[in-house]
């Protein structure tokens, strides 16, 4: 009689743990992410492509490729355009992860239509870290070589009147956490520290290349900390 009662214990313990086990696993999401989504900009005369060193070095430390989106875009066209593109294309993020916000990694022109987009399209909603590689967030003397050209271009003169606009009042609104990472020998940005931003963290990673500095592993690893 005894072996029976135990033996009925040990079913009935069995049931009760399985039974805990299942609503332990039903409370919890099935796709939940470990990351917020980064979506990665990028800038003039370029494509999603120039971030595939980083999207490999990220998914090296253990993100997954579906937390990770380059988005490519139509760099002639206004960056008012361009900031308009790019809310819709965090939006469908949003919407296939499931998360509330995503971080923004962005190079160079990529600065200024993310920047738009934070500023003006409601971005600081859905934006957690905003990180500025070489981005020229004041301005550059270079672009004058092709703002006859490119309205895109024209919009990153030193003193245009997009810039102008964007940078007045508050270089980084909202409760967004940003980074402005410069290179003090950046070929495309004159002054080297118009990429720097008002608010922002602001480093200083010596001398890269400006196309270099979305490749760059040491940047990558500052930049993965920051956002961490």
């Amino acid at each position: 009689m005894q072996r029976h009662k135990r033996r009925i214990a040990a079913a009935l313990s069995a049931v009760t743990t399985s039974l805990l086990l299942s609503l332990s696993l039903a409370s919890t999401p099935a796709h939940a992410a470990s990351h917020d989504p980064i979506v990665f900009v990028h800038g003039l005369s370029s494509d999603s492509s120039s971030w595939d060193d980083w999207i490999a070095d990220f998914e090296a430390d253990g993100y997954s490729s579906s937390e990770l989106y380059a988005i490519s875009y139509d760099w002639t066209k206004s960056n008012v355009t361009t900031a308009s593109t790019l809310s819709t294309y965090i939006q469908s993020v949003l919407s296939k992860t499931g998360a509330s916000k995503v971080d923004l990694v962005v190079h160079s022109m990529g600065a200024l239509n993310s920047r738009y987009y934070l500023k003006n399209l409601g971005g600081t909603t859905y934006v957690d870290h905003f990180v500025s590689v070489a981005g020229v967030n004041h301005g550059t003397n270079i672009a004058s070589l092709c703002g006859w050209l490119y309205t895109s271009c024209k919009e990153m003169e030193t003193g245009s009147s997009f810039l102008t606009a964007l940078n007045s009042g508050d270089e980084t609104p909202g409760s967004v956490s940003y980074a402005a990472y410069w290179s003090d020998c950046d070929e495309a940005i004159n002054p080297d520290t118009s990429a720097e931003l008002s608010g922002a963290t602001n480093v200083d990673v010596g001398c890269i290349s400006h196309t270099d500095m979305n490749n760059d592993h040491g940047v990558y690893e500052q930049v993965r900390d920051f956002i961490s």
